[in-house]
């Protein structure tokens, strides 16, 4: 017999709450969780069906502190430009121009862009 998915799982919950008409409190007992998670479920599906009960993604729908492309693609071209330029001196010259970056996220960009990195000239 193979496995029920996570949502087919939730699904027979539900519809032994709705089709069935048994209590919330004997289907949580019966699938081990408690009734606020049956009433979740029960939300889930009258909201958006069997699609509803799928377990949805955990991952952030955005970044807003995230360093825009722009800026980075603006920082590795000084960079390029200027080899020996380190991260404070970088983010001096953009803020010259108008573009606001610390110096902690010109070095993060620097090391996580694969950019040029400083060679021992002093």
């Amino acid at each position: 017999m193979r496995e029920m998915s996570v949502a087919e799982q939730r699904y027979e919950a539900v519809r032994a709450v709705i089709a069935d008409g048994e209590t919330v409190t004997d289907v949580a007992a019966r699938f081990g969780v408690a009734r606020k998670t049956v009433h979740q479920w029960l939300a889930k599906y009258e909201a958006g069906g069997l699609d509803g009960l799928a377990d949805g993604s955990h991952r952030p729908r955005s970044c807003p502190h995230q360093m825009p492309a722009a800026v980075e693609v603006a920082l590795v071209e000084v960079r390029l430009r200027h080899p020996s330029w380190g991260p404070r001196r970088l983010a001096f010259e953009l803020s010259r121009r108008g573009l606001m970056v610390s110096e902690s996220a010109a070095y993060r960009a620097l090391v996580c862009g694969g950019g040029p990195t400083l060679s021992g000239t002093r």
